[in-house]
């Protein structure tokens, strides 16, 4: 093949290497505008799996590389006077320009032609387009080539929030990848620092858009922003200053990072490659790592065999999907930053531990693998934290609302039975929460108990009144009795998305309308074409149904229920007045968000009201309708969170979606998370959370980040029962009680377990 490799970072030299590895009968150019010792930036980032991959692809390039580099296993967080080290990380670093000239030494040695100082115009890619075989743009974030055929790949760049500066150092920093955290007259600012050679380290300054405009950052010459930048981490730095090798650029030199995706990485034989069709915050690692793993699948792709459509196609879908996911964790970190206000007040041990597992990628058994140590050190803090002197994981920490105090931190979801019988609960509902009661999670969740007989989903959705006390009071009594756990009813009327089908018969569907019930709602908004149209409801209407709801309070309590949650998401009743998208109405309970939760406020009043004092009462809402700024936004959350904590709630269940037909929600491990951590750091309240949840490793790393409080799992819940039991044996926790019958299971499965674990299963 004529190959023109557009770009001679690491990226575009390392896809010439391991073309020509493969076939040196490739005829491959690479074009670069800079001198070959031209760099802009200062150390690259390369992590032992990387270095595993490169070694696999090109053993001498990989014996060049490491022969040059600066190994850390450590990572140090210094928050003002204080600091906490964590290990085992390894990482290591190489100057950005050493690994150039390596690169380039090696691209040589293979034969690939290297022209620099050679600038491409948008007419000189188009003639190279159709002169070569292919074109593989590797021209950067700011590609030429990307921009030329902006059509075909259909690039979106979001350019983030903070402000940065990449800076380098003689300061040693050769002990650890190094966080430092300042606080200053005009707001915190912190450094990103670590070595690449022998006498030269990284040290990237970032900074909020406040600090950055307090500071006037944008105004300052570098000379200037430089020594601003030495005044504030002077205590670091030990005397030695800070460089830049960014005179190119005017101004300041500070930037905002650019997050560039594309829907296409390929059009016709012209390619992207590495920050042209991708780009990773600086904060989870290095761009040329990612760039220099893509080269090695754009090869083996291109020397297949197969067709050039078809290879180009291949290496697209299979690298955007791993790519996605680097991608996606840099998303979660480069968040973490832009929310650092957030989480400074933290303990040091809960701050380390956020900020180590910021992107989701290192979990808290990871952890574990990583510093032991370190780990059983921050999980005696949290059980500290809870009152409990243990080392055992976060998820079986103690936990007290009011009066209540569970054993642990799992918390069973509410789930949707269907199987209720003219709205009483049957057999069914009574061994479907025994069971999961009896496997060891701290608190157990009806599924939403309706207020009446209108207030239901469907003809199988079970009510709460005077007429159903003695049947959850004999499932109450049986959890008191039997088990360690409490148990919690969920309160609620469905409104506009009532009169449907069960689930297994088309969910959200209308019954037939012989067997249908009028329903109300915010507004005469249907769910879908062809369901009930909800009737508006009127002062009445709101009276009926406040009363209402206060009857199931006062059941819930003779039933012996320990708390109360007022269901206010997922577009029911309640969560329809909060919503713009299902409340149109033009009186006092409509139009600004203090108006749409007038009525939910009213109603949660009530309740608390009728409700025991020493007990607790929480709400679930929905953070996010997942419908843009037409809907309710994360923002609005903190704002009706904290309306609620006003009136008296105890706790916030955040959800998010099923407001509407026409939500695009965006899926993902823990998806709800953010949400949840929000609230809990803004509004000061606890906040439980489900969403994708299914490991133990999830538990524990959202409740030792304080992202929340309490975490819910459903469909876990659903395939095991004994969901909590099972995750106690696979934690090696012998400590977890099970029911006395059972104590014989207890004990072979913890044998089992011990056994697998020393034969290193």
């Amino acid at each position: 093949m004529k190959i023109s490799v557009l770009g001679g970072g690491p990226a575009g030299l390392y896809f010439a290497i391991s073309m020509k590895l493969r076939d040196s009968s490739h005829d491959i150019t690479i074009f670069e505008r800079n001198r070959a010792d031209d760099t802009f930036g200062w150390g690259v980032v390369l992590s032992d799996d990387t270095m595993s991959s490169l070694g696999a692809n090109d053993p001498v390039s990989d014996r060049m590389i490491r022969e040059n580099f600066a190994y850390w296993d450590d990572v140090k967080v210094v928050r003002g006077e204080k600091s906490m080290t964590s290990s085992g990380h390894g990482f290591a670093g190489i100057g950005r320009k050493v690994l150039l000239l390596l690169l380039q030494e090696r691209a040589q040695q293979v034969g690939v032609t290297l022209s620099y100082e050679t600038e491409i115009s948008a007419e000189r890619i188009e003639k190279l387009r159709t002169e070569c075989d292919l074109v593989v743009a590797a021209d950067g974030l700011n590609s030429q080539t990307r921009r030329l055929y902006a059509e075909a790949f259909k690039p979106e760049i979001d350019e983030r929030l903070n402000h940065f500066v990449w800076l380098g150092t003689h300061q040693k920093f050769d002990d650890a990848f190094t966080f430092i955290f300042e606080q200053t007259q005009h707001g915190w600012i912190w450094a990103h620092a670590y070595q690449f050679d022998n006498d030269t380290a990284t040290f990237i300054v970032e900074c909020s858009p406040q600090v950055f405009e307090a500071y006037g950052f944008a105004e300052l010459s570098q000379p200037e922003s430089i020594a601003l930048c030495e005044k504030i981490f002077a205590k670091h730095l030990g005397g030695h200053s800070l460089m830049t090798n960014a005179n190119h650029i005017r101004g300041s030199a500070w930037i905002q990072f650019p997050r560039v995706t594309c829907e296409n990485w390929y059009f016709n034989n012209v390619v992207l490659l590495g920050d042209a069709s991708a780009t990773a915050h600086f904060s989870i690692g290095s761009g040329s790592k990612l760039g220099m793993e893509s080269a090695i699948m754009l090869a083996d792709q291109l020397c297949s065999g197969a067709p050039l459509e078809t290879a180009l196609h291949t290496y697209q879908e299979e690298r955007k999907l791993q790519v996605l996911r680097i991608t996606s964790a840099a998303r979660n970190s480069t968040e973490w930053f832009e929310e650092l206000g957030r989480y400074l007040n933290l303990d040091m041990m809960q701050f380390t531990y956020a900020l180590l597992t910021r992107s989701q990628r290192i979990s808290h058994e990871n952890l574990r693998e990583r510093d032991p140590k370190w780990l059983a050190a921050a999980e005696t803090w949290f059980q500290g934290q809870a009152g409990n002197a243990s080392s055992r994981a976060p998820m079986f920490a103690p936990f007290k609302l009011r009066d209540m105090e569970l054993s642990n931190r799992v918390v069973v979801s509410p789930m949707a039975q269907y199987k209720a019988k003219d709205g009483n609960p049957t057999d069914w509902h009574f061994v479907h929460y025994a069971e999961r009661a009896k496997g060891g999670a701290g608190l157990v969740f009806t599924e939403m108990l309706c207020v009446s007989p209108e207030g239901r989903i469907t003809p199988g959705c079970p009510c709460i009144g005077a007429s159903q006390v003695a049947d959850w009071s004999r499932l109450v009594n049986f959890t008191h009795t039997e088990t360690d756990a409490k148990i919690c009813a969920q309160i609620g009327h469905a409104g506009r998305k009532g009169s449907t089908r069960l689930a297994w018969d088309g969910i959200d569907q209308p019954l037939p309308e012989v067997d249908a019930w009028p329903l109300l709602s915010a507004s005469a908004i249907p769910l879908m074409d062809g369901n009930v149209v909800p009737k508006a409801m009127d002062r009445a209407d709101m009276d009926m149904v406040t009363q209402q709801f206060v009857e199931a309070v006062h059941a819930a309590d003779s039933a012996g229920f320990d708390m109360i949650e007022m269901h206010g998401a997922h577009g029911y009743l309640l969560a329809s007045f909060i919503s713009p998208v299902t409340n149109k109405r033009n009186d006092e309970y409509g139009g600004s968000l203090e108006n749409r939760m007038r009525y939910p406020l009213e109603v949660f009043n009530a309740m608390r009201a009728a409700w025991p004092e020493n007990k607790p009462m929480t709400v679930r809402i929905s953070a996010h309708d997942w419908m843009g700024i037409d809907g309710t936004t994360p923002d609005d959350a903190v704002a009706i969170s904290a309306l609620f904590k006003e009136a008296g709630a105890d706790a916030i269940n955040v959800s998010s979606g099923q407001t509407d037909k026409a939500e695009q929600p965006v899926y993902g491990r823990m998806f709800q998370v953010p949400f949840a951590d929000r609230v809990r750091q803004e509004v000061g309240l606890p906040t439980l959370v489900a969403g994708n949840i299914y490991e133990p490793d999830h538990i524990n790393s959202i409740l030792m980040a304080g992202r929340a409080d309490l975490v819910l799992l459903a469909r876990p819940h659903l395939a095991d029962p004994y969901w909590t039991l099972h995750a106690a044996v696979e934690l090696g926790d012998t400590e977890q009680s099970w029911p006395a019958p059972y104590e014989g299971g207890r004990r072979q499965a913890n044998t089992i377990a011990e056994r697998k674990r020393s034969m290193g299963i």
